[in-house]
């Protein structure tokens, strides 16, 4: 794999040594990350899901021509009557993709939706408010017609030398729609960043490895692949590492090689056989952020050479949480997406919490409920353990609350952040 040049400072990760807030740590990581993917030319039936990497402009008015917006007659407005119906002779009909003559004064053009608007017409009346005499000629127009009615005016969608879509944003169907409204049949994107995930401990086995007394199954891997899905990331899975250093000195050296951010969990206390930490701070930079919010108070970031690492808690529902809230954004804007943060949704709460610890953020598992009177409120999943798998089965979203809250009283607005905003999909 060529190897791109460095992009990132060995310090950019570098953080005081204190118990870190939540929006201190948001905003250092906005100021210091960016980009670290080149850039590539594809197709635009290729391009769904791609991160755009120069802004597309307009070359021309999108529409280029002032057009029916429907079936009916074209008119100037200058010939109807504001008072009395209007007679007037059909002197030609345009259909879609007709390049049509200067509309004679006087006179009224049949017109179709999308058709051009003939030289001098300014209004187009739908059919159903006309009188038409297809044998005769003759449109009857009633009185009191808007001027300007039911034309699309060239430029109205995109004006020529604006950027259609901005560099930055991911290509949803609608932005491939807009690039395709240009003409331009490719476009240029980032290249989908690489990332290399790792399990560690000598206790942990894959699904599918029959289980022995003290063993664990790894469930990190699969709920952080999950959550790595809506990137549109390359994964290379490594799988689970010994609790061994020269394995893992191994493995994070040809990770460095291959991918652009190592994503580990576990393995980063101060345990005896915990090497994961101790080895990227021999191997490069390791910084070390202790913040402040449950669950998940300690990550990993720092770097091997130019790839970023990124080490997660332990606990399932902690990788989980700390991967959304700090991991996503972060892989986002490493892959050439402008910063982003995920909407809060602010709801009345469907719970109590009598007394709680302020000073920290905490994210709760929940999701949105319906009361018999018709209000939509949040509850919370009752055990907040970060081993319990089964909260985060039971989500749809987190339930966010911030620092100064001393408890919280059913009917309390709380700030709900829905799995969809980070890609995952609905139930």
């Amino acid at each position: 794999m060529n190897r791109q040049p460095r992009r990132l400072a060995n310090d950019c990760f570098a953080a005081l040594d204190t118990l870190m807030p939540h929006a201190q740590a948001m905003a250092l990581l906005k100021e210091r990350i960016r980009p670290v993917v080149d850039t590539e030319e594809v197709a635009l039936e290729e391009a769904l899901g791609r991160i755009l990497a120069e802004d597309v402009i307009a070359p021309r008015d999108i529409p280029a021509f002032d057009n029916a917006a429907m079936d009916g007659f074209a008119v100037r407005h200058a010939d109807l009557s504001p008072d009395d119906e209007t007679a007037l002779p059909v002197s030609m009909t345009v259909f879609a993709g007709d390049v049509p003559r200067p509309l004679p004064p006087g006179t009224a053009a049949r017109i179709f939706t999308g058709a051009p608007m003939p030289q001098g017409a300014d209004t187009c009346v739908m059919q159903e408010d006309v009188e038409y005499d297809e044998a005769a000629k003759m449109a009857r127009f009633p009185a009191g017609i808007p001027e300007g009615i039911n034309v699309r005016p060239a430029g109205e969608d995109q004006a020529r030398g604006k950027a259609v879509v901005q560099a930055g944003w991911r290509l949803r169907a609608p932005e491939l729609a807009a690039i395709a409204s240009t003409g331009q049949a490719r476009v240029r994107v980032f290249k989908p960043l690489t990332v290399a995930l790792m399990s560690s401990g000598d206790e942990i086995i894959r699904p599918g490895t029959p289980w022995h007394e003290g063993a664990i199954y790894d469930a990190n891997a699969y709920i952080l692949r999950g959550a790595l899905a809506g990137l549109g990331v390359r994964i290379i899975d490594f799988g689970v590492l010994p609790d061994e250093r020269d394995a893992i000195e191994q493995a994070y050296a040809k990770a460095a090689e291959e991918a652009d951010v190592i994503i580990t969990s576990a393995g980063a206390s101060q345990g005896e056989a915990d090497y994961m930490a101790e080895t990227v701070a021999r191997m490069g930079q390791l910084h070390a952020w202790k913040l402040a919010i449950k669950p998940g108070k300690p990550i990993g970031f720092g770097q091997i050479g130019d790839t970023v690492f990124l080490g997660l808690p332990g606990n399932p529902v902690a990788a989980f949480v700390t991967f959304l809230i700090y991991g996503w954004p972060l892989l986002n804007t490493l892959a050439g997406h402008v910063w982003q943060e995920p909407r809060r949704i602010v709801l009345p709460a469907g719970f109590t919490m009598k007394k709680r610890k302020q000073g920290r953020r905490e994210f709760l598992r929940g999701w949105l409920e319906t009361t018999a009177d018709g209000q939509t409120v949040v509850r919370r999943f009752p055990k907040d353990g970060s081993g319990l798998i089964s909260s985060a089965v039971a989500a749809t979203g987190l339930i966010e609350l911030t620092e100064d809250m001393p408890a919280v009283n059913e009917g309390d607005s709380v700030r709900f952040i829905p799995f969809g905003a980070f890609g995952i999909p609905p139930k």
